[in-house]
């Protein structure tokens, strides 16, 4: 494929990573304002904490197979680490339809320090987005040269996204009534 190529069809990806980009913070801030009235079965923060600690297990694994130069083990563990990540938003927008937000009960410095980790954890998982999406799109349409440039952006992001979620659920666990 050459370069005018790889670049069209980049291109035709582009509108469906910006709605995405917008989209998905946008639906999950909307449902953050929908209560359902139900009970679920099981309890889902320990559930969604524990998936972030795969994705972030399988977003290093996933690494390591590349710099072996292992492409199909990279591109399962990459793909695996996105349905997981769309796994934990979809029981994390479930847990917080259906629950009351848990307020954190520490004082002082690690109130400060969990608010901290909080605040760019989430801010980071609305950035990652288009990261992700870019990094994937470029290495579907086998652009590898600007989806290794990308891919070095994307993974200590996605890395930090995943496990900040496991220190906020260890840190706010405690709380849950």
């Amino acid at each position: 494929m050459s370069k005018s190529e790889q670049i069209l069809d980049d291109k035709k990806y582009n509108k469906l990573i910006v709605v995405l980009s917008i989209a998905i913070p946008v639906v999950v801030a909307i449902l953050f304002g929908v209560k359902l009235d139900v009970d679920l079965p099981i309890f889902l923060p320990p559930i969604y904490a524990s998936i972030n600690a795969i994705t972030a297990l399988v977003l290093i694994l996933a690494v390591i197979q590349i710099k072996k130069g292992n492409r199909k083990a990279h591109e399962k563990l990459m793909k695996f680490a996105i349905v997981l990540s769309v796994l934990f938003l979809v029981m994390y927008v479930l847990y917080h339809m259906t629950s009351d937000s848990t307020k954190f009960g520490g004082e002082g410095f690690v109130k400060y320090m969990y608010y901290f980790i909080l605040l760019t954890h989430i801010l980071l998982s609305i950035v990652v987005i288009p990261f992700v999406l870019i990094t994937y799109v470029r290495a579907i349409t086998n652009n590898i040269s600007k989806h290794k440039k990308i891919a070095k952006i994307t993974f200590p992001l996605w890395l930090y996204v995943a496990v900040t979620g496991v220190i906020v659920y260890i840190m706010i666990s405690p709380y849950y009534v």
